[in-house]
Order: C-alpha cells, then structure tokens, then sequence
C-alpha cells in the first residue's frame, strides 16, 4: 500500500519547483455536444473535439479558454458529415462511418478505432496530454512494430521510429546528414502498424517537437513550447488517401509553368550578363536541353534586393530578352532583409508605409544579413504583403519569371533574433517564437500572389523556408548541401518525406552546393536529377565549375543523355504534376504509398528506392558502388533500358556501370513520351508515343495537356484523355476539355508483346505493331522505327479502342 501511496505523496510536496510547473489534463466535468461536435470542460483545460470529414477528426486542447481559431496551413472549413455522437458515465463516443473517437473521462485520453473497433491510435494511459510552463505536450501509445514516417524535410532514415526531431526553421549552412532542424517546417506525420495507418497533423507554429520513441521505448508523442494542442487526426486505409485529406486541410499546388519542370542551370554566382549569356549558350552548343537560368545573390548591387549592379548588369531587360531568344526563362534569388540606408528607395518605402516587423518600443528590428543592417517585412500582415508586391515590380518590367525565396527562416547572423520581435499576424499581435516558422510561408504568399497579379501567368515561385501549406504558392528545396555521396543519398529521402508531407514540386542542389564533387558522383547525381521534379545543378561560390561540361567528355555526354530522357517524358511528367494539383500525390514518390506494409520498403538497403510517377522505379546509388541491390516490390518489373522482366518481391544484386543508373518500369505502366526538344518553347514533334508495358493487371494513366504558361487551364482550355489497360485492350477514353492536344498522331510503343496487335478500333482502322524500349543514350528513332502504322490524333474526339 505504502509504493502505492508514494508517487501521489511526491506529487503533492515532494518534487522539485519545476516539476511542480507539470499540469496533466485531469478528469471531465462537463460535455456539451453539438452539431458534429463536442465541446468538454476537464480539470485543467477545455477541449473542442470536431468531425471535419468523415475521416478526419481536429482536437482543440488548452489550459486556457479557446482562444480565436486561426490557422495559416488550413485552408478548408468542416463538412456536413453523419455523425454520431453519445455518452454514458464512462465514455464519450463520437462516430463517423469511417472513423470512432472514444474519449475516456477519469482521466480524459482519446483512442481512435477503425469502425469495426480496432485500435488505430490512443493516448498513453496515464500521460496522455500535459502542460510544463506553456510547453504542451501529448503522448500517444507506441503500437507493437509501428513505423513513422513523414515530417517533411528531416533527415535520418525514411523511418523516423528510434528519434527525435525539433521544428525550428533555420539557416544551416553545409548542414551535416544527422543535422536536425533544417530550413522548413511540416508538423504532420504517418504512423503504420498492424496493416494499418494514420495521420496525425499538429497544426502550431511555435517550436515543436516530436518523439518516435527516442531514449524511450513507452510512446511517440508532439508537442510544442507554446499555443494549443491542436491536432488533425486522419485515417484511411491507403496512405495516398491520407496524403491527400492531409491536402484538403492545407491545399494543393497550382499548375507550376512547363519550363519550371525543365533542366535548370544555377551556381553562385554567374556574372556579370556576358558570363550568363555565355553560359546559355553553351548549353545551346553542346545540345543539352534547358529552360532556365538563375541569379545569385551577386546580380544585385551591394546585395540590395529589388536591384541590379550597374556594372554587372547595366540592361537587365536587355540580358533577359537575350535569354529568351534562346530559349531560357530567368530565375533571381530574393532575400527578405532590406538594407538600412538612407535614399534606398525599398528601405524609405518601407519606413513610410510601417511595414517591418518591429519591437515593443516600435522601433523596427535590425538584423544583419547580406547587406549588412537589415529591416525585415512583415508578411504576417496584409499590409506588409501589398508593400512587398509592389517592390516586385522591378522584376516583372526586368522579364524575370522565377522568384527564389532564400534565407527567409528568418535567418540573420548569430542565428538568434530576440523573443520580443513583434509581428502583425493578420492583427493578432504576436511574438517571434510564434512566428517564426510562418514567416517563409507567408513570404512566399506573397511573391506568389504577386507575381500572379502583375504577370497574368503563370510565375515560378521557389522557397527554402515554409511552413505547411506551403505547395499552395511554392516549390522548395532542401538548401546547402554538400556534394557527397551520402547527401545525394539524404537528399532523396528528405525530398520523399517532403512529398508524403504534400510538397510535391521539390528538388536539391544536383551535384551539392558546398564543395567539390568527383566525376563520378556528378554523373549518378545528374542522372538523379532527372527523375526529380525540380531538376536544378546549382554549386556554390569557392568551388569548381559544376556545368556538365566541366566534368568532362563522358560525364558531358551521360547528362546529356539523362536530361535527354527526362525532356522525352515531359508528357508524363506534366501529366503527374496535373494529378498533384487535384490529389496531391506527389511527382516524386516514397515506395510506402503503394507499397506501405511491405517491411522491405523501410530497410536501409531500399529505402532510397523510388517511384517517379506511377510506372518508373528508381534506385539511387553511391557514385563508387561496383553493385547494386535492388528490392522489386511485388508484380513484375522491366528494365526500363533492355525490356528484361524481373519478378517482384525479390531482392536483385546487379553490376553497376556509370552510364546506367538502374530503372524499372511497373508492368502495365502506360508511358507517354514525345520527341526531342531543347527547350519547352520549341515544339515536340507531331506524334506522341504511347509506351504500354505488359502486365496482368489493369492500369489507368490521366493525360493532360494544356498551353504550359497561362491560367486558361481554370477556364477550361485543356485536353485531357483518360487511357486505360485492361482486358487485353488499350482504351482511350473520349478527351475531355475545350482545348486540343499538341499532338495529331499517336505512336503506340509496345513492351512485353510477343506478336503484331490485331486491330484499332476507331473511325479509322489502324494496325499497330512496335515493339521498343527506351534507351537514354538513342536518338528518336529508338522509339520511332519499329512503328508500322499510327493513329491519327487530329479531330479525334472519340473513344479509341486497341486490341492487345
């Protein structure tokens, strides 16, 4: 009786002052139950529980009165759900027809069933949620075998069971693979276990952590160090399905412009505009197709945003038309600090109209940053976002069509702006601890809007620092990294979890940013980046020149390649950034969405492993590996270069050679191709290839077109055709939208096939037998000569229908 007593004896007079700061929840006193949903009064907090979907359900803890609910991530109201909500002396039920919540009273813990009653997620009996100071916290029970995974850009393994991870954007310069936070934060993750999984979506600014069990072997938890306890409890039974309710909540990315998915040629820096042109044309000569061209920090005079240095870049409009001719878009980097100095038009705009973020005694904050002393916008306020797309305006008459948001965590030198910074936050006054990690998302709200509105296209918006929600005006990248073979590695994890976390337009520094890489690793990384949905090589100031050419000629000639096949597969690659915008499935995908409870997609060995879109299998590797090993996922696999058929569920060691980097295609993928361009203003042939792999089971794919540049597409003017493999037939469904494809013939590529197809059945008969197989390293014909007979595209509106 007496080790019963105890701990409650030291909770009351024994512990330490600071311990005595620990408030738990307590019990329930009160339930009021309304139209789907519960208001609760428990000892030491209130409590709004709310159905949002039938398979979402938010939490509102605090210690506190709930305050205003506000959100910068989310952007969707509650919809009319069936609901089922009840209580007795024990419990309180609430229930959708996809999902349970029963909340125990004594002492108040939540526990999340499947609607036949099993256990998705619950609270840890006896921790539950709780206060330290403001710091709340709340503690999940860790499932027997569960894995997590998500968090947007953290490094470690896919799998994050084991660690720790703290969200606090900041500026990490040359960052190491076990540095933890980095630039961006994204407070929602996935756990898996029992052949199920959930969402679990902590939407709080502030500081926070979250733990999968590191240096315990009890729970998971989240927490934050100050603000509610809010949270979005997700559950389906496909994780793709959670991604994209997690997207409902904080939105889809807009179309992005077609060139921003081709080759992107960055460094810091290229000046002054003879050394830009001068690489533009090299590109041109040597034939490696681009579409972009970016500016550093060095464009600018004396680093002052919304400039250009005289001697550098006397013409800017001058040095982007010549761009353009050639074929390539202009990208410059914008960082948030203006400059303290006196006839700086941006810094004597911004004084006058009050738009920095400023102390309590209303002085503006200064920090210093590339120009020195600097005053920082407020994005948190209207106001602030107005001043900031007006001073754009030296942009859009400049023709620049990129916009990179750099060093926007906020980041300053010595890393530590003072707690007592106020921000306007919509006119909520707030502190920085609160808004720090909104910052680079509301930065990039405005550069998008911005650009929006002055160009009447579509702009390239590109961030390192965000919050969720951040895909609705931007792609991101992982920062400066470092050109070694365990960063490239990083790299492509942290670019998956980022598209589990509903980023899907992301990319790195292909080649890495600080340092110097070897041929070898340059080579792997370039034909890395062409499966990435941002492909940019950018390196870093102080190190060598890391253009394809710089490498030399067989370097030069497999990037070539590479970048060849990616602008090859822009149709497929457009058609999933289509799919991204209405589903959120991202471009470039982890193998657990398909392949979830599959334990050999999370082993070390594989965890690399990727799908680009639905069909290619991509398998990253070390520059110096002699071998690879290789899992395929259940099914069977073709190599993408050969057509030789592997079966799934094996593990494959293989030679490695440079040339290659290992490539499967899913049987019955459906991969649209087109000619050979060098840049995306010059049009592709006039055939699409239509590349259809054998398999047994049905297979969709979602083709979509539309003009790459303007809005029309909300309007409209699209083409799009839902093709489907089944039954022994390839259908092309009846195309929808007002616009008609680019293409006017139809070239079907067979894989797998062993004989001639019988017959197409459309207003013209067509006979098809073309049998191929992609080979980065071929000219068109590769895809093209074994093509006996195509079906003509032009004023086909019908359904079309291929005997296999």
């Amino acid at each position: 009786m007496k080790k019963l007593l105890l701990p409650a004896l030291l909770l009351l007079t024994g512990l330490p002052s600071y311990a005595q700061s620990l408030r738990t929840i307590g019990n329930v006193r009160a339930v009021n139950i309304g139209n789907g949903q519960v208001t609760i009064e428990v000892n030491n907090a209130n409590v709004l529980v709310q159905v949002y979907t039938p398979n979402i359900i938010r939490l509102r803890i605090d210690k506190k009165e709930l305050g205003k609910d506000f959100s910068y991530a989310v952007i969707a109201q509650p919809v009319q759900t069936s609901t089922r909500i009840s209580q007795n002396e024990k419990e309180i039920l609430v229930a959708t027809d996809s999902l349970q919540l029963r909340i125990n009273k004594t002492p108040f813990a939540v526990t999340f069933l499947t609607p036949d009653g099993k256990v998705i997620n619950e609270d840890e009996k006896g921790l539950t949620s709780s206060w330290s100071g403001d710091a709340v916290t709340t503690y999940k029970k860790m499932q027997e075998g569960e894995r997590f995974i998500g968090l947007g850009e953290k490094v470690g393994n896919f799998d994050r069971r084991g660690n720790a991870f703290t969200n606090w954007n900041s500026d990490v310069f040359g960052y190491s693979t076990g540095q933890d936070p980095l630039y961006s934060t994204i407070p929602f993750y996935v756990g898996i276990h029992h052949g199920m999984n959930y969402g679990i979506f902590f939407d709080n600014t502030w500081r926070s952590d979250f733990n999968f069990g590191a240096s315990n072997n009890r729970f998971s938890s989240f927490g934050a160090a100050g603000g509610e306890m809010n949270y979005y409890f997700i559950y389906h039974t496909r994780l793709a399905d959670i991604i994209q309710s997690y997207t409902h909540l904080t939105g889809r990315m807009p179309l992005p412009p077609l060139w921003s998915l081709g080759y992107q040629q960055n460094r810091y820096s290229y000046y002054p505009d003879s050394e830009v042109i001068r690489i533009a044309q090299t590109l041109r000569e040597k034939k490696i197709p681009a579409d972009g061209i970016t500016l550093d920090i060095h464009y600018m005079d004396a680093y002052k945003i919304f400039t250009w240095n005289k001697d550098r870049f006397p013409n800017p409009k001058q040095t982007t038309d010549a761009l353009k001719k050639l074929g390539f878009k202009t990208t410059v980097i914008m960082d948030p600090g203006i400059k303290v100095e006196k006839g700086y038009s941006s810094y004597e705009s911004g004084l006058q109209q009050n738009i920095f973020i400023k102390y309590p005694d209303g002085q503006p904050y200064t920090g210093q940053v590339w120009p020195g002393w600097c005053h920082f916008p407020d994005f948190t306020s209207e106001k602030g976002r107005t001043w900031w797309k007006k001073e754009m305006k030296a942009y859009f008459s400049s023709g620049v069509e990129g916009f990179w948001n750099d060093m926007n965590e906020i980041a300053t030198w010595g890393q530590k702006m003072p707690d007592n910074v106020l921000f306007a936050h919509e006119g909520d006054t707030i502190a920085h601890p609160q808004a720090h990690n909104a910052y680079g998302l509301q930065m990039t709200k405005a550069s998008y809007e911005g650009a929006r509105e002055a160009m009447n296209r579509r702009p390239f918006v590109l961030t390192r620092a965000g919050y969720a929600g951040l895909q609705r005006y931007t792609a991101i990248w992982t920062g400066d990294n470092r050109a070694e073979d365990d960063h490239m590695l990083l790299g492509v994890r942290l670019l998956n979890s980022l598209g589990i976390s509903g980023v899907a337009f992301n990319g790195m520094d292909v080649g890495g940013f600080t340092g110097n890489a070897s041929v070898g690793l340059y080579t792997r990384w370039v034909q890395l980046g062409a499966f990435m949905p941002y492909f940019r090589n950018h390196t870093g100031v102080n190190t060598r020149s890391a253009e394809p050419w710089s490498f030399g000629e067989e370097a030069l000639e497999i990037a070539r390649n590479y970048i060849n096949l990616r602008y090859r597969l822009l149709p497929y690659l457009y058609s999933h950034f289509y799919e991204a915008t209405q589903t959120a499935m991202p471009i470039m995908r982890s193998l657990s969405i398909d392949y979830t409870h599959d334990p050999k997609v999370y082993d070390p060995r594989f965890q690399n492993q990727f799908m680009f879109g639905h069909g290619l299998l991509v398998t990253p590797f070390e520059s110096q590996r002699t071998y690879a090993e290789v899992y395929l996922p259940q099914g069977k696999w073709y190599s993408l270069y050969t057509d030789a058929v592997s079966e799934g569920g094996h593990e494959y060691v293989y030679p490695m050679m440079m040339k290659h980097l290992p490539v499967y295609v899913k049987a019955g993928s459906i991969v649209p191709a087109q000619s050979l361009v060098q840049n995306t203003t010059e049009k592709p042939g006039d055939t699409l290839f239509l590349h259809v792999y054998k398999g047994e089971q049905p297979n969709s794919f979602l083709y979509y077109e539309d003009d790459g540049e303007t809005y029309d597409y909300e309007k409209g003017q699209f083409y799009k055709r839902q093709i489907k493999y089944e039954g022994g037939q390839l259908v092309l469904e009846k195309p929808e939208g007002k616009r008609a494809s680019q293409f006017s013939m139809l070239s079907l590529v067979l894989h797998g096939f062993d004989q001639p197809i019988p017959k197409a059945k459309t207003e013209k008969m067509a006979w098809l037998n073309a049998i191929s197989r992609f080979d980065p390293q071929a000219g068109d014909s590769a895809t093209d000569s074994c093509t006996v007979q195509r079906i003509h595209l032009k004023n086909e509106n019908s359904k079309i229908v291929v005997g296999l």
